[in-house]
């Protein structure tokens, strides 16, 4: 008898041995190894699909470097929004170095290994997944999309200045050209950074040098025959990338339950992480920064994080930003303009913006508002009953009710209430972008909390909604901006200058229909050079309490407007640390009657 339980419970070991083998599918058994230097995309594919048949839990690395190129990756087509016009980029197939699709509850242990991309990629993708995890990884590229220049002298006969060893670069015809593995950077864009004020601006500096002659002085040094007149600061360095954004950093698609954790993103090409139409994300200490020892200052050619049509919570937790030529964060919903009613019950609509199309957008079920494009006011709404694709540009969609007589065609439009998510974002750093630092619209819970906003080169957090720009839909009715510290921030300008802005898109200001409601700036500090801290439009209920405002010793700050209200309602400004001598003469008002003056 104890032989036959001896024999059963070996039995059982073994069962369990094996069932915990299948559990973890590890990609060196795929001969996918470490500092090898070799193309590793078919047999990660090849990890990827016995997780698939075997229904693993994990996928696990070991620590090192693994190289991909883009010889052998998945190319599928993918519409992603505020990417490219069909124009810019015709096509919209994606070269996909790593993709997870139609899979479930697979988490990815990186054990601190480092994905190193070649060529032009969108380095990790998830689509139509649920309960899926990225563990401690460093993503990077071999060669970045953008190129770093420093001037290293300046004289009456030109300028001097050294690429980064990552910056590859060819002198032809006394002409410089920037290239990397199988592309050349055509249609560029350029940001400068000033080292010692700690400045990303706007420049057009490189349209200066690639008129120039070129001559290589040693390797990775140039002296350009620059105009006379041309005296740049020895020191400050150029991010130079191509506008065009044919590829994304990561792509998360029509997804649910998604979570990054202790994640490098080292360099993304186009735009960064984009969340399209996803349930419930979660970036748990995921670093947008160049990688330690790169020497690089830029870490995206566009925005770090996007998320667009999202759902559920996106909670946003201890990441870092530094390095972006767009903004770090950007929370927003696609408003579709009424281009024709079809029947009672059905409208034809057009996505308006260039850059964003041919997604999808509706789905049965959804609920939808109306709304009117030239006051934001959400005036009805609906359920769809079905959508369906026309054109790229175009979806015929049919509601639960009849179309409200209100509605413009030609004009108004049909937002997606249902794909609207909560958010939360905190204990994050954000420095080293030109543009905001944290955009926002969204109709659900936000609370943006114990951040640091270090010098954004425009708004530190930009509220904004609109249907006549961008189209990126949200009134707000419950945001709570708690305990952050904002230190020099909108040098490069914004909505009224100012740290804070809520500046919806709305033509008809009535501070009796307000857009934005109730969103409360309590507990925050504020270091400023004598820019406002807030601007706001048409906004009912806006709460500024219990902050602190310092500014330069050199700023009269008295003599500058600190708050711009323009066309708001129920506006509470108490019980602050403002500059001595603070009155309402510090206060400008605009589209608003005397009651509302308080």
């Amino acid at each position: 008898m104890k032989i036959y339980l001896l024999f059963i419970f070996s039995l059982l070991s073994v069962f369990q041995l094996s069932a915990q083998q299948k559990d973890t599918v590890h990609v060196a058994d795929f001969g996918v190894k470490p500092y090898s230097y070799e193309n590793s995309v078919e047999k990660l594919q090849a990890a990827i699909q016995a997780c698939k048949q075997q229904k693993a839990k994990v996928l696990a690395f070991e620590k090192g470097r693994y190289d991909f190129w883009p010889e052998g990756a998945v190319r599928k087509e993918y519409f992603i929004t505020n990417t490219s016009t069909e124009q810019e980029c015709p096509s919209k197939v994606k070269t996909i170095g790593i993709l997870f699709e139609n899979m479930e509850g697979l988490t990815i242990e990186g054990n601190n290994a480092t994905l190193m991309f070649h060529g032009k990629m969108t380095m990790i993708a998830f689509a139509h997944c649920k309960q899926m995890k990225l563990n401690n990884l460093h993503i990077d590229f071999e060669r970045p999309g953008g190129s770093e220049i420093t001037y290293t002298k300046v004289d009456s006969q030109g300028v001097e200045v050294a690429l980064h060893r990552d910056s590859r670069y060819e002198i032809a015809d006394g002409q410089i050209h920037l290239y990397g593995e199988g592309w050349r950077s055509n249609k560029n864009h350029c940001i400068q950074y000033d080292p010692e004020n700690e400045h990303f601006f706007y420049c057009n500096d490189w349209n200066t040098l690639a008129a120039s002659k070129a001559t290589e002085v040693s390797p990775g040094v140039i002296r350009f025959s620059t105009p006379s007149d041309f005296r740049p600061k020895t020191g400050n360095t150029l991010t130079v990338r191509d506008i065009i954004r044919d590829q994304v950093g990561m792509f998360i698609y029509e997804s649910r339950d998604i979570t990054l954790n202790k994640i490098g993103m080292h360099y993304m090409h186009g735009l960064g992480i984009v969340s399209q139409y996803t349930r419930n994300i979660t970036m748990k200490e995921v670093n947008c920064e160049p990688r330690e020892g790169s020497g690089r200052i830029l870490a995206s050619s566009a925005d770090f994080m996007h998320f667009s049509g999202c759902s559920g919570k996106i909670n946003i937790l201890g990441c870092r930003y530094a390095g972006a030529q767009d903004d770090p964060i950007n929370v927003h919903g696609t408003n579709l303009r009424a281009i024709e009613q079809v029947n009672d019950k059905t409208l034809k609509l057009r996505f308006m913006h260039g850059q964003s199309y041919g997604f999808n957008a509706y789905f049965e079920g959804d609920t939808v508002a109306f709304v009117k494009a030239a006051t934001m006011e959400r005036f009805a709404s609906a359920k769809v009953t079905s959508a369906k694709r026309l054109t790229d540009r175009t979806i015929e969609v049919s509601f639960d009710r009849n179309i409200p007589n209100g509605l413009e065609l030609n004009h108004d439009c049909v937002e997606n209430i249902t794909c609207t998510p909560e958010v939360e974002i905190r204990n994050c750093y954000f420095t080293r972008t030109s543009t905001r630092g944290t955009l926002m619209t969204t109709p659900r819970k936000v609370v943006i909390a114990d951040n640091t906003y270090y010098k954004t080169g425009m708004s530190a957090i930009l509220i904004e909604g609109d249907a006549e720009g961008w189209y990126e839909s949200g009134p707000v009715k419950d945001v709570l901006i708690q305990n952050n510290t904002f230190i020099d921030c909108t040098y490069n300008g914004g909505p009224g200058n100012a740290v804070i802005a809520i500046h919806p898109s709305n033509t008809i200001v009535d501070a009796n229909h307000p857009v934005h409601r109730n969103i409360r700036i309590i507990g925050n500090t504020f270091q400023t050079w004598g820019n406002p801290v807030v601007y706001a439009k048409s906004t009912e209920g806006l709460v500024f309490e219990n902050n602190s405002v310092t500014c330069s010793p050199e700023t009269d700050m008295l003599q500058k407007e600190m708050f711009i209200l323009n066309g708001c309602k129920n506006v509470t400004i108490k019980d602050n640390i403002l500059p001595k001598g603070f009155s309402s003469k510090n206060i400008r008002f605009e589209n608003m009657k005397k009651k509302y003056k308080r």
